[in-house]
């Protein structure tokens, strides 16, 4: 009888983490295959193109970073309202996160827009790199608000274990965004060959496609506004999106920190020629082949255990992360193998230049090896976050950061005039520090069995 128990309870979770992981891993496979698709077309262009690409994003994904961040910290505290089957808290917390990231988002997307030139210069691009790309970045920072309001509206679905809604918002998004990508790269349908500016406008119209239809189903869920078009609030007093950026903040600064890294890596990898970035950013794009899906696993133990933690029933939250990190492994054995023994062959999916191939091909086997450590971090991430824990997993990623990979990559190309791959190994090593300490801290903090852990009690 207790076995048969048993088997209904670990079906019950299976089931659960199905119904999160699944979407999940679909809408990150779908999100990295839209960008292998659409550095494909830029692939098609020139090297400049992707160049220039590459630096935009650098950019872009900075303030990305920081409300994707923001993001989590609204998935925390909604996954633990809904454990406590407190449903206005999860009312007040979507709408007060929404409203306060708006109006930030909105004044950052015109510092860019009026700066754009000036910013990229950080790089010390050539000067045709240095025009292309701010073309590029002035068009796509309109995008700045419509992401952030998908960020926010996903966050808050996956902090309800509703995943299915914010993967269908990710396909309508990433389907407009290839589309149109081949119809203004190429002139198709009419429409003029508008090379790399044509992407641009292609993300910006499915990014805001995705924000009107995310937000309207949020709130036909939580109905935040009401036919007259106010708050269903009566007073917005700010109290909830308070916490929710003192438990965001931190991990968008572990995301900001990485972004800035990259501004760095990317003057580091230049050095090797504009070849050696294009084939780290096609790079980049095939190893979330292997991350992505696996991110999926770790968006699911934030969720699971901050439910637990809602819900006062660790044991719970002990089951869910034994069978996450479980199925974590299981996965990235495959994924991570087709990084190490078929890199050449991800990459000739992105491009037909030969050297890029073989660039690229040693990065994505270096990453496949570290692929399962990394990964692993993820969920012990997630667990650490899902219990409040958000600072600790920020400071280890700014020690990688800042003591190993940008400090060691800038010797390896500045001082020391060594070959690329070694700033690839100098990658690996980073993530294998990261999981060792994060390994270590969950191990230390025993936060699986200490039902006192609050946020902010780091």
């Amino acid at each position: 009888m207790r076995s048969h128990r048993y088997n209904n309870e670990d079906r019950v979770i299976s089931k659960k983490i199905l119904s999160m992981i699944l979407p999940i891993t679909l809408e990150g496979i779908l999100q990295m295959t839209t960008g292998i698709i659409s550095m494909a077309m830029i692939g098609r262009i020139d090297s400049l193109a992707v160049s220039a690409l590459g630096i935009s994003n650098n950019i872009f994904n900075i303030i990305w970073a920081l409300f994707k961040g923001i993001a989590t910290g609204a998935s925390v505290f909604v996954a633990q309202a809904h454990g406590a089957s407190n449903y206005e808290k999860i009312r007040r917390i979507s709408i007060e996160t929404l409203i306060f990231s708006l109006l930030i988002v909105i004044i950052l997307q015109q510092i860019v827009f009026w700066n754009a030139e000036s910013i990229l210069t950080i790089f010390d691009p050539s000067e045709q790199l240095l025009l292309n790309a701010t073309r590029y970045l002035k068009i796509i920072s309109w995008g700045l608000p419509f992401i952030t309001i998908v960020l926010i509206v996903a966050g808050i679905f996956q902090g309800m274990g509703n995943a299915y809604t914010p993967m269908k918002i990710a396909i309508i998004m990433n389907l407009l965004n290839i589309v149109f990508s081949y119809t203004f790269i190429f002139g198709k349908l009419g429409f003029p060959s508008m090379g790399l500016k044509g992407a641009a406008y292609a993300l910006l119209i499915a990014q805001t496609v995705a924000a009107f239809i995310g937000f309207k189903l949020l709130n036909d869920k939580l109905n935040m506004v009401n036919l007259r078009g106010k708050s269903s609030s009566n007073r917005m007093r700010f109290q909830e999106v308070i916490s929710v950026y003192k438990a965001g903040l931190p991990v968008s600064a572990e995301r900001i920190l990485w972004q800035a890294s990259s501004l760095f890596l990317t003057k580091a990898i230049l050095t090797y020629g504009e070849i050696a970035y294009a084939a780290y950013q096609l790079g980049l794009q095939a190893e979330g082949i292997s991350y992505m899906p696996a991110g999926g696993f770790s968006v699911a133990a934030t969720t699971f255990i901050g439910y637990a933690i809602g819900a006062k029933d660790m044991e719970m939250g002990k089951k869910y992360y034994k069978k996450l990190m479980n199925w974590t492994i299981i996965l990235t054995i495959f994924t991570g193998g087709l990084l190490i023994f078929f890199p050449k062959e991800v990459m000739r999916i992105l491009t037909n230049d030969l050297d890029i191939i073989e660039i690229g091909a040693v990065y994505l086997f270096v990453m496949g090896i570290v692929q399962m450590p990394q990964n692993i971090k993820g969920v012990i991430e997630g667990a650490l976050r899902g219990m409040g824990l958000t600072k600790a997993p920020s400071i280890i990623a700014m020690i990688g950061l800042w003591c190993i990979r940008v400090p060691l990559s800038l010797l390896v190309a500045y001082n020391l005039n060594m070959d690329i791959i070694f700033i690839w190994i100098i990658f690996g090593i980073d993530l294998v520090f990261r999981f060792l300490c994060s390994l270590i801290l969950f191990k230390r903090k025993d936060v699986l069995n200490n039902t006192k852990m609050l946020i902010g009690d780091e």
